[in-house]
């Protein structure tokens, strides 16, 4: 298969990409500079540019681009590099598709969990509501942006993704040296639900979806165990045989990130993956002691 993806120099990207290469398929970096390489595809999404010629055959696409969510102050003018680039980036992304004489049959585009909100202790699939705030505004609208391609015949499902666990990069890349250091600790009180994937399970996923085009719209791609915070920290401690007794104070984290501390870090968001449970994937690793388990000793063998 012919497959191109945008934010490919990403963390999950990167992943994907060695992947479907390792399969032998054929794959397409779309890039923000000259092609260098028959691999690459340029394309400008502020100006509405993609190199279509270099396209041409293309069987479906993966849309995975856009800046870094946090954690950072959410400062006026890092909110908009946030919103613009999804937004643009996926509204160039699909109308240029959709003007192709043969597009793509199949766009999986990026989203989030965001979407719903703040959840609490409830459970929320697919079918739950829109919340409020930056983050589930700024989702609809991210998936809003995908309706040229689907206007024009291509088959479009929304990635909401839910942290993604990986030994480097992600959440658990970035605090793995404060755990093995023995200074490892909870998000404030910790009760707080957080929704999470394994790296694994992620692209594993999202090649599942590639192949099953009757599933559209959202999918959550997070585990169907979700845990809290307090749990997820002291399995990590667990894992690495540390102790985990700290906490960093919400008020804390309020003053130090603003925004980002209400709507991510100290959220409570429990997504399970009731369309992808229903389609029938299998999960690597469904709870997220065998999914840390299973990340450091890849590392330790690495």
């Amino acid at each position: 298969m012919r497959i191109a993806i945008t934010g490919a120099s990403g963390l999950i990207g990167t992943a994907l990409s060695r992947s479907l290469t390792d399969d032998g398929h054929d794959v397409l970096h779309l890039v923000r500079r000259p092609a260098r390489t028959m691999a690459e595809v340029e394309w400008e999404p502020e100006r509405g540019r993609v190199d279509l010629a270099r396209m041409a055959g293309t069987e479906a696409v993966v849309h995975l681009a856009g800046a870094p969510i946090g954690p950072a102050r959410w400062t006026r003018r890092h909110k908009r590099r946030i919103r613009d680039s999804r937004i643009l980036g996926t509204r160039t992304l699909a109308a240029r598709l959709a003007s192709m004489e043969t597009p793509p049959a199949r766009l999986l585009s990026g989203s989030g969990i965001g979407f719903y909100g703040d959840t609490g202790t409830t459970v929320t699939t697919e079918e739950g509501p829109r919340g409020t705030g930056f983050l589930a505004d700024l989702v609809a609208e991210w998936e809003a942006a995908t309706e040229p391609a689907e206007r024009a015949g291509v088959s479009v499902a929304h990635l909401r993704t839910g942290v993604v666990l990986a030994r480097s990069g992600g959440l658990l890349g970035t605090v793995l040296p404060l755990f093995r250091a023995g200074l490892g600790g909870r998000l404030g009180d910790g009760r707080q639900y957080m929704s999470w994937i394994g790296l694994a399970d992620q692209v594993a996923a999202i090649r599942f979806l590639l192949e099953r085009p009757d599933i559209t719209g959202p999918v959550n791609l997070s585990a169907p165990a979700p845990v809290r915070n307090a749990d997820y920290t002291a399995a990590l401690g667990r894992a690495l045989g540390r102790p985990a007794v700290f906490a960093v104070p919400g008020f804390a984290m309020r003053a130090a990130l603003g925004g980002f501390a209400d709507e991510a870090a100290l959220v409570s968001q429990r997504a399970v993956p009731q369309r992808l449970l229903a389609a029938g994937y299998s999960f690597r690793h469904g709870d997220v002691h065998s999914a840390i388990s299973g990340i450091l000793d890849g590392h330790r063998r690495a």
